[in-house]
Parts: C-alpha cells; sequence; structure tokens
C-alpha cells in the first residue's frame, strides 16, 4: 500500500508539474544568443519551445521559436535534395552537410532541423526551417528567448557524442536519452521545466535478447511516449533491436531501474526514429532503422507482456510488418492525424523531405 501511495503522489506530481509549466514556460526564459558547440536531436513542448540537444555542451536549450500561430495552410511540404537546398542555403557544400535532428511543430506544421555544417569537431551547428510550402530559412539564435539546463555527469571523451541521443518532452518535463560518466551509464532523464537545476537522472538497465543478457552500457538511441493501463511509459529502441518500455513516474533521480523488453526486431540493426500513431482504431509504433527498413510494429497486448528475460535467436515479441514501399527513410516525426514527415535518402545521396501517409 505504500509504494502504491508513493507511485500516485509521484504521478499527481508530475501532471501538477505540466499544468504549470504550460502555463509559465514561455515567461521563464531570458533574452541572450544561443552559441551551440554540436548539433543533436530535437523536440517541441509547450508555446511554440523548441529543444535543442546539443551533445559536445552537455545541455539542453529550450529556445521561444515564437511560431505559435495554427496554420490554416493544408499544404505538407516536399524538398527534393534538401542536404543540397540546406548547403545552398549555408554557403557549404553538400558532402559537408548532415542532418542531426527533426521535429514538426504540432502547433503551426513548420518543420525543424538541426544541422551540422562541417566535419568533425569543426563543424558549426546550425537550425534550419522549413515551411509547410517547402521554403528553407536559417532559425537566428541571436537575441532570442532561452534557457540552458546542464547534463552534470555526462559522458565524455569518445563517448560524448553520446551523452544526448534523444528528445522528447512529456506534461511539464524534458526526457533525455544518453549516456553518463557513470558504471551504470545508460541514462533516462526526466528534467523539470522551466528548468532549474539538473539532477544525475535515472541509470536504465534492460534484458537483450540477442545478446543474451542485461546491459546497462549501451543507450536508447530513440525513443517515444504512449500511455500503457493509465500511465505514460518511454517506448525505448536500441541497437539491436530491443523495443523496451519503462514507466515515466519511475523516472526518479538516483534511481536505477529495469525496463520490461517487449520486442526484438532483429540484430545487427540501428534504430533512427520513431513515432507513435493510431490507424483504425489501433496503436502503431512506425520505427526506421538503418538495416531493417520501415517497421509498422503492433502495441495490442503491450500492457500484458511479461517482457523477455531469455535469449533469443531472430525475433519476439510485439509483431511488426516492414513497409516495404518505403525504403531509405532515416528521420521521421508526427505531422498529422494520417501523415508522417520523413527525410528519405537514395541511392546518389541525395536526401528529400516529404510527408508519407500513416500505413
Amino acid at each position: 500500500m505504500f509504494t502504491r501511495c508513493i507511485a500516485l503522489l509521484a504521478t499527481a506530481s508530475l501532471l501538477a508539474v505540466g499544468l504549470v509549466s504550460a502555463a509559465d514556460s514561455a515567461g521563464s526564459l531570458k533574452a541572450g544568443t544561443v552559441e551551440l558547440k554540436s548539433a543533436g536531436p530535437l523536440a517541441f513542448g509547450p508555446d511554440g519551445i523548441l529543444f535543442i540537444g546539443d551533445p559536445q555542451a552537455a545541455a539542453i536549450y529550450a529556445v521561444d521559436t515564437g511560431d505559435t500561430k495554427p496554420s490554416d495552410s493544408k499544404d505538407r511540404p516536399k524538398v527534393e535534395g534538401i542536404n543540397e537546398k540546406a548547403a545552398s542555403l549555408l554557403g557549404a557544400e553538400p558532402k559537408d552537410i548532415q542532418l542531426k535532428g527533426l521535429a514538426v511543430n504540432p502547433t503551426s506544421g513548420n518543420t525543424y532541423l538541426s544541422v551540422a555544417r562541417g566535419q568533425g569537431k569543426a563543424a558549426s551547428a546550425v537550425i534550419l526551417r522549413v515551411a509547410r510550402d517547402g521554403k528553407l530559412s536559417e532559425v537566428s539564435l541571436k537575441d532570442v528567448k532561452s534557457a540552458k539546463a546542464d547534463i552534470p555527469n555526462a559522458a565524455d571523451g569518445k563517448g560524448r557524442q553520446e551523452a544526448i541521443t534523444h528528445l522528447g518532452y512529456i506534461k511539464g518535463r524534458v526526457l533525455v536519452a544518453g549516456l553518463s560518466n557513470e558504471e551504470f551509464s545508460s541514462k533516462l532523464r526526466a528534467i523539470p521545466f522551466p528548468f532549474e537545476k539538473t539532477d544525475k537522472g535515472t541509470s536504465v538497465e534492460i534484458f537483450h535478447g540477442a545478446h543474451g543478457r542485461f546491459e546497462t552500457k549501451s543507450p536508447v538511441r530513440v525513443f517515444t511516449t504512449y500511455k500503457i493501463g493509465g500511465e505514460e511509459n518511454v517506448l525505448a529502441a536500441y541497437t539491436c533491436t530491443p523495443l523496451v518500455k519503462f514507466p515515466v513516474a519511475q523516472l526518479q533521480p538516483g534511481e536505477k531501474i529495469k525496463g520490461t523488453t517487449v520486442a526484438e526486431l532483429g540484430n545487427g540493426n540501428r534504430p533512427l526514429s520513431m513515432i507513435v500513431y493510431n490507424k483504425g482504431g489501433k496503436d502503431y509504433v512506425l520505427l526506421a532503422n538503418n538495416k531493417r527498413g520501415l517497421m509498422k510494429i503492433q502495441l495490442e497486448g503491450v500492457d500484458k507482456i511479461d517482457g523477455i528475460t531469455k535469449p533469443i535467436k531472430g525475433t519476439a515479441g510485439l509483431k511488426y510488418d516492414t513497409v516495404a514501399d518505403k525504403k531509405g527513410v532515416e528521420m521521421l516525426d508526427a505531422f498529422d492525424k494520417e501523415h508522417a514527415l520523413i527525410v528519405v535518402r537514395a541511392s546518389d545521396g541525395k536526401y528529400t523531405l516529404e510527408t508519407m501517409e500513416l500505413p
């Protein structure tokens, strides 16, 4: 009973934080210039606020984009050769442009991209906006309202780029996946927003069926949130490709928790991007991968699955179908109830930003 009361109090506190944050988020930001050291993941919060992950700086920035007006347009963007157009806009060569993060503003329908211009540590970070009509523009980070949350125990050295692997936002908290400099290094952080002090996060452990062992040092690559049995969960995908659920209420500072592995989706594969959507009254995950294509994963039964705790050859757990007519999808986000926004890489290395009907 005591444990149940604690869980209920934690959930109530989470909801209360969400209500406060939605009202006060913009007012918590201060005018100044954001100087990014690297381009990383993106996510949108309330009031047109864009969260930017900067792995090299081990920091999360909240930036007021001012992009808060609902669009009356039904346009869906399509930009062929977006890497080439971004290079032209930024005065660079296409080979020196890397797309690092993608987020669609759910209010306006405008798309935001984090872009690395250049190679290696010398690369600069830029944020681009793609309007519904496909027009590209650079988002100025000079004299903008912003706030910063530093990651206190981020991975360093060669692991620095994985200090922040993915971002999300839910009910007043910025969810951050990545690696710490601790022995139990895989972390999920739930940082209250507006930002105050950032804690050391929650250490997460999973059973990886394809590897046949428990793991604490492999980072979450991508995640989304999904309500299971009335409780918000993180659905997280890892390299090689376990899909794991973690209750958001368990993401408490300094805790160590074990996730429930609900699917093994195939070895030798890296997940790239994922969303949850509903079609025909059923919920699915759409997961882009570098080796196994675009997967449509059924979420029916995710509330009842016991979890994978033994070595697995091949696939197991939740069922999926491969979306065979869409190849080369490297990035995606929800665009509207019927469409996803995707970035597709062709065999010639050219990237196209477009929408696709949810399968």
